[in-house]
């Protein structure tokens, strides 16, 4: 089965950066799409970065472009989104998700992704 593990949140002081890692079982890794969502308190779930898995092509939020960066590693099956020059309005429960269907289209709707993983929490103050 579909399973999304989200590690490496924490918290960091402003201008800072993280990494947060998503392993991937239980699908055709390669052929899929998989990207990072963020939700604070009282908003909308929102897509930050996404890749085709296949080609490496990807795509940001204009909020976030020139500070994160998303990159995977074909041989552990896992997705990175580095995160540099954090600001206190990054801070959010961070979810890594996967368009099994994607085909190639690289998106940042949260209604193309069927499967989510848990979460992992970035605070920065």
């Amino acid at each position: 089965h579909v399973q999304l593990v989200e590690s490496g949140g924490g918290s960091v002081q402003a201008g800072g950066s993280l990494r947060l890692s998503c392993a991937a079982s239980g699908f055709s890794y390669s052929s899929s799409c998989v990207a990072w969502f963020r939700q604070s308190s009282g908003k909308e779930r929102e897509g930050v970065a996404a890749m085709y898995i296949g080609r490496d092509t990807t795509d940001y939020a204009a909020s976030v472009k020139g500070r994160f960066t998303i990159s995977q590693d074909n041989a552990k099956k896992t997705v990175y989104s580095q995160m540099n020059s954090l600001k206190p309005e990054d801070s959010a429960m961070y979810y890594c998700a996967a368009d099994l269907g994607c085909m190639g289209f690289v998106r940042l709707q949260r209604y193309d992704y069927n499967y989510w993983g848990q979460g992992t929490q970035v605070t920065v103050s």
